[in-house]
């Protein structure tokens, strides 16, 4: 569908507007032409008649001429005496009322129709008593104004034309910008960054410029992140495969025989293992994020997972040397929520904690109830703990991985974005502290009492 430019439809627009407000100036003008003319002949003719009701023989001498002739205008006289006799050729529209009114000592100032003509009439009264009436045809009236009307069409013609111009001088003032904003836009989406759009114009148009100052720059730090965890994505890859690459290449030549053998299948294993555990972090990672994700909500205890989350996790916290506690407020703890999203984000957080925590440190997950409503879950350890600055971007893929690796033991860098991720989708937050009351990094969660209808979907059965 071809569309025309914002220029054109501004100046059309315009346009239109300026001819709509000049027929209507003109409609109303035209109306006002008439009466302002009608009202001038009145007063001229009233003026005249005033004249001649003060020149009695000048009165007389042009009512004489007037029985041979009308005058250069058509105007015609009629007096009336103070006997209350009507003469002269303008008679016929001395009523019986405007005859009255005229002796009365009052002004008339009426229409009639005089000889098929339409006529105005204005009367005077006499100082000696009586009256003078003067007729004049309408068509005095419909000339003047269609003098004055003639004059108009200038103006009116000038000012349409200066408002289109005005209109589309205004329509590339404001399509300006637009326009350059539109090309900033479409380099963007071809990939340039560091694009800046001037801020100058109308409010709007400035707020869509600062919008797109702005989007430029969000993108770059995506871009920046993105490239960034590819890059550790890669180096989390290239590490194990060039492990099982050395190791498939001695086993292929033969470097390693004999007892070496099962050592170096337990190495294989085990870079396998990491690969798998990191591939599966990303396919976990790209499940929450797609907008398919539901969640299968039932009546969950947390006092039971707790319980349950304990029998697992004792034992292994043990072989490393480390406590493994629990702590639960008293009563019940329920939520209608998915049980093993829960359990998985629990699992996820112990095994990030487990992993940093020395031999002899304490590992605790405390579950409590939140006022209002839903529920408190954390997992604290007695590790090195988080600065300020790590608190910050804890969240972030492989951040933190980043920034420590080779100085603790770290992981795949995605277990805490799948754990902020995970507590979206359940309708939560989740926070991250620098220093637990064991010494080491607090993770808390809040959970609502149900989570967002938007991400449920029934489980079978139901």
């Amino acid at each position: 569908m071809r569309r025309g430019s914002l220029t054109v439809h501004v100046a059309l627009l315009t346009t239109a507007v300026a001819t709509v407000a000049v027929l209507l100036t003109g409609a109303f003008a035209w109306w006002v032409i008439r009466s302002t003319s009608e009202a001038q002949e009145r007063d001229q003719l009233a003026a005249q008649a005033e004249v001649l009701s003060r020149t009695p023989p000048l009165a007389a001498a042009m009512l004489g001429r007037q029985e041979r002739i009308a005058g250069p205008t058509g105007t015609m006289l009629a007096r009336v005496r103070a006997s209350g006799e009507v003469e002269g050729p303008a008679a016929e529209v001395v009523t019986a009322s405007r005859r009255a009114a005229l002796l009365s000592g009052e002004e008339v100032s009426a229409t009639a129709t005089l000889n098929g003509r339409h006529m105005l009439v204005e009367g005077v009264p006499t100082p000696a008593g009586g009256g003078l009436v003067l007729a004049q045809p309408m068509s005095t009236v419909d000339e003047a104004s269609a003098r004055m009307r003639t004059r108009l069409l200038l103006p009116l013609s000038l000012g349409l034309v200066g408002s289109a111009l005005a209109g589309a001088l205004l329509a590339r003032r404001l399509a300006r910008p637009l326009t350059s904003a539109a090309a900033v836009a479409h380099r963007l989406a071809d990939g340039e960054r560091g694009l800046l759009v001037g801020t100058d114009g109308p409010t709007e148009v400035a707020e869509l410029a600062g919008a797109l100052n702005s989007l430029d720059a969000a993108l770059a730090r995506s871009e920046n992140r993105q490239r960034d965890f590819l890059l550790s994505v890669s180096h989390e890859i290239r590490t194990p495969l060039t492990t099982v690459r050395g190791y498939a290449e001695a086993l292929a030549d033969e470097v390693v025989t004999g007892d070496e053998v099962p050592t170096v299948g337990r190495v294989l294993t085990g870079e396998v293992q990491r690969l798998e555990t990191f591939v599966g972090d990303l396919l976990s990672l790209a499940r929450l994020e797609a907008d398919d994700f539901r969640l299968e909500v039932t009546g969950v205890d947390l006092g039971a997972l707790l319980t349950r989350l304990s029998d697992v996790w004792t034992p292994l916290c043990a072989r490393h040397g480390v406590e493994f506690r629990t702590a639960r407020s008293e009563g019940p703890l329920m939520l209608r929520t998915d049980g093993f999203r829960v359990r998985q984000l629990l699992d996820g957080l112990i095994e990030n904690a487990l992993r940093v925590t020395p031999a002899g440190g304490p590992l605790v997950v405390a579950v409590r109830s939140r006022a209002g409503g839903g529920a408190v879950l954390q997992v604290r350890d007695g590790g090195p703990g988080l600065t300020e600055e790590d608190a910050a971007v804890a969240f972030e893929r492989g951040a933190l991985t980043t920034r420590y690796r080779g100085v603790r033991p770290v992981g795949s860098g995605l277990g805490l974005a799948i754990a902020h991720r995970l507590t979206t989708r359940l309708g939560g937050t989740i926070a991250a502290e620098g220093r637990a009351p064991e010494g080491g990094a607090c993770f808390t969660v809040r959970l609502p009492a149900e989570p967002p209808t938007s991400a449920v979907s029934l489980p079978q059965g139901e």
